[in-house]
């Protein structure tokens, strides 16, 4: 633990990124299987992760996201899309792969499908997006993660415009909604501003309060 500590301590949003440097595949599939593998409720996973290494693809990103040169220069663009609705189809999915896998069906894992089919289907499809997108935000966490234990840089990034992504993409046709980039790659040795300044957080009294 003291080790990723120390990991998370050197890792930053690397604002400069040296467009010379690539992520090599082992430590890119290593850091998505992450994502992969963490937890969402229900375990539904509404959303997925596109990976853009297209040049004319960020090119055309670059300025819909504020002209933030990381989109661009970095390595590998990670694109965090959450499903826009919960269908009976997309959770009758996941249910169905559950008993595929484990290879037998559950009466009580059976009666919280229904549960959920009853409860999320309904309910309107914007609210059904931000619960969705609140759990790409914690597939986002575990990728920051993730990369800081493989060292390599990353930058989680709201500052864009999620329609345009969307479109540029093509993933409104396929029902899902970008919610967070993020740039993967190495920093540059000079250029960014952020890079020596002191990490600063508030202390662990002013953060964390114990319920004893």
């Amino acid at each position: 633990m003291t080790s990723l500590l120390n990991l998370l301590q050197w890792r930053y949003a690397t604002k400069k990124f040296n467009p010379a440097k690539v992520v090599p595949q082992d430590k890119l599939d290593r850091i998505l299987e992450a994502v992969r593998l963490t937890a969402t409720s229900s375990g539904l996973q509404p959303y997925e992760v596109i990976v853009v290494t297209q040049r004319e693809a960020r090119e055309h990103i670059l300025p819909v996201a504020w002209n933030q040169a990381q989109v661009v220069d970095a390595s590998h663009l990670l694109v965090f899309a959450a499903w826009d609705n919960y269908t009976a189809e997309r959770i009758n999915m996941m249910f169905d792969l559950v008993n595929d896998e484990r290879g037998f069906k559950n009466e009580g894992w059976e009666s919280y499908r229904q549960m959920l089919l009853g409860t999320y289907v309904p309910r309107d499809a914007e609210v059904n997006y931000q619960h969705a997108a609140r759990q790409a935000y914690i597939g986002v966490g575990t990728a920051l993660i993730a990369a800081a234990e493989e060292q390599v840089d990353a930058t989680p990034m709201e500052g864009f415009d999620p329609k345009a992504v969307d479109q540029i993409l093509g993933l409104d046709k396929r029902g899902l909604r970008s919610v967070v980039i993020m740039p993967l790659g190495y920093r540059a040795d000079e250029g960014d501003w952020l890079a020596n300044l002191k990490k600063v957080r508030r202390s662990r009294e002013n953060f964390v309060t114990e319920v004893k």
